[in-house]
């Protein structure tokens, strides 16, 4: 059963920003480990992707996928690589009018990449104007229904303020369920911890509802699969 209707043939458009960039003291170092942690994404999912994610400025980069199955995993892959390093990611949800290069994500221009734009300048105006992090996801969509695009940037709000409260701890134990999705047992075992001790990160990090509202998305953006890849 679907939760949202997608009644066109849209792309995904991911842009990330990295936070703070110039208050960054090694930032080749950055740089070259976001390259990296890029070609491992265009890789690990080539199947999804029809411009291979790309680094367009200094702090910035960009890809463009055909299916949305993974948009979560990947950003999370992403975050994970990169932490301490913060990235704000703007998804765009739209069309694709010029051609499309599948080895560098520049050139090509279509209401997914506008869509994907101005989800990061949303977040930028909105922790100017708060001083605060509300979210570093946002999702914008090519189409009219309003209350769809807020209910699933709610869900991303929420996912953030979970994730900010956050030990270093619960962060390393909760890391390793996502990418596992296995027991606490192996969990324990992996990070040589008791199983108790993941379930006592688990419950303080309230991972059961992270996982839930990133599962929520992944469902919702699953959906979405262009026709004639």
């Amino acid at each position: 059963m679907y939760f949202f209707f997608f009644n066109f043939n849209p792309y995904i458009a991911i842009i990330g920003d990295i936070k703070n960039s110039k208050k960054i003291i090694n930032r080749k170092e950055v740089q070259d480990k976001l390259k990296k942690a890029l070609d491992e994404v265009n890789t690990q999912y080539s199947s999804d992707i029809s411009s291979n994610f790309t680094i367009t400025l200094g702090d910035e980069f960009q890809g463009l996928l055909n299916k949305g199955e993974n948009v979560m995993n990947i950003i999370l892959k992403l975050e994970k690589v990169m932490y301490p390093v913060i990235i704000r990611f703007g998804i765009g949800i739209g069309e694709i009018t010029t051609d499309i290069n599948r080895e560098i994500s520049i050139g090509a221009d279509g209401s997914a990449y506008y869509k994907a734009r101005d989800a990061i300048n949303y977040l930028k105006e909105v922790e100017k104007k708060r001083k605060a992090v509300v979210s570093d996801y946002r999702i914008e969509i090519d189409w009219k229904n309003k209350i769809g695009t807020d209910l699933l940037n709610t869900v991303l709000s929420l996912a953030t303020a979970i994730k900010y409260s956050w030990t270093d701890r619960e962060r390393m134990v909760i890391w390793d369920m996502i990418e596992n999705r296995d027991s606490q047992t192996n969990t324990a075992m992996r990070l040589n911890i008791s199983q108790p001790a993941v379930q006592k990160f688990l419950s303080g990090g309230k991972y059961y509802s992270y996982q839930s509202a990133l599962d929520t998305i992944a469902h919702t953006l699953s959906e979405i699969r262009r026709e004639n890849v």
